[in-house]
């Protein structure tokens, strides 16, 4: 069972992830519908002031999808995938002001990195790259962009703190999640399109296209809950560097974008930064000691004096420090 939050992520918790899910103790784990019923009652109603902490990020994970609406309308959706990989800077940033949370040499150059290729990329853009419609407005959208992903990263890790300061499970957070954001969307539907959705009904607009949005959406916030479970933070980053190549692709299909030097410069930059912060904090460290004692030995090589046997081979040991790191979890969690 999945429990769709507000911003459309979802977790879905998987065999070994089943005690801290729906199943908690004395719940539904005989199927008893019941019990589940009065977990939740107990769980959302009569520890209520632990549920209103859900309204913030619910609150602000719902302005984050109606202001990627509006970028998305105002930027090509090549530049939008690029832009929007901000909120890893502002995810971090949030992360060392509200958590305390230390971030290595390489991850601060590799967030510099990344506001350098946006800003490339966002240059390119103003400087005209290309035909745009003319209703989109490219600062409406850079705008939006950059206020939903502030907004994620405060809400990333507002939510993270809440995770991590009461014993409640991520089903129970995304479903109380869920509640909010329901609520607050259908408020907002009410007051701006109250009217035509009385006159014209709830569903009216829904084409095959914006069924397909949703269920990608929904499909996507499972995949967000399998990569979480079984990869690692290198496959994320291989995961968003394909994105980005893939949106381009089709975008220069289906919207006839053009690809100059200063977006490819751009893009790779940011493809270049967000495997760089993906990378493990061991894995850099031992990368960067390599290096730099590799630098400071030079070609020389080492003379063993004669008559004293030769020391112990350490490069294999030193290549499974360096590698280790890279490997996925199933195969470092025995």
């Amino acid at each position: 069972m999945a429990a769709v939050g507000a911003g459309g992520s979802t977790a879905a918790p998987g065999p070994g992830a089943v005690s801290a899910g729906v199943l908690e103790p004395g719940t539904a784990s005989a199927g008893n519908v019941k019990h589940l019923v009065l977990f939740l009652h107990e769980a959302v109603l009569v520890q209520y002031v632990d549920t209103l902490k859900l309204a913030v990020p619910s609150l602000i994970y719902t302005l984050q999808n109606n202001l990627q609406y509006v970028a998305i309308s105002n930027l090509p959706a090549a530049t939008f995938q690029v832009t929007y990989q901000l909120k890893i800077l502002t995810t971090a940033l949030f992360s060392v002001l509200m958590l305390n949370r230390s971030l290595s040499r390489l991850q601060w150059a590799s967030l510099l990195l990344l506001f350098t290729g946006v800003a490339i990329v966002q240059a390119q853009q103003a400087g005209g790259g290309g035909p745009r419609p003319l209703d989109q407005n490219p600062g409406a959208g850079l705008a939006a962009v950059v206020a939903s992903c502030l907004s994620s990263g405060f809400a990333g890790v507002y939510f993270e703190k809440i995770l991590k300061g009461s014993s409640g499970s991520v089903w129970l957070r995304n479903l109380q999640l869920g509640l909010f954001g329901t609520a607050l969307g259908l408020v907002g539907l009410w007051w701006a399109e109250g009217t035509a959705v009385a006159t014209r009904g709830f569903f009216f607009g829904y084409t095959p296209a914006v069924w397909g949005v949703v269920l990608n959406q929904a499909f996507g916030g499972l995949l967000v809950a399998v990569v979480v479970k079984y990869a690692d933070n290198i496959l994320k980053g291989f995961a968003t560097s394909l994105s980005i190549v893939l949106s381009t692709v089709a975008s220069i299909r289906l919207f006839g974008f053009h690809v100059d030097p200063l977006f490819a410069l751009g893009a790779g930059l940011v493809i270049g930064a967000v495997y760089l912060y993906s990378l493990p904090r061991g894995a850099a460290k031992a990368i960067a000691s390599a290096s730099a004692s590799a630098s400071a030995s030079g070609p020389c090589v080492h003379q063993q004096p004669p008559g004293q046997p030769p020391p112990p081979q350490l490069s294999s040991h030193r290549g499974d420090l360096i590698t280790e790191p890279f490997l996925p979890k199933s195969v470092l969690v025995k």
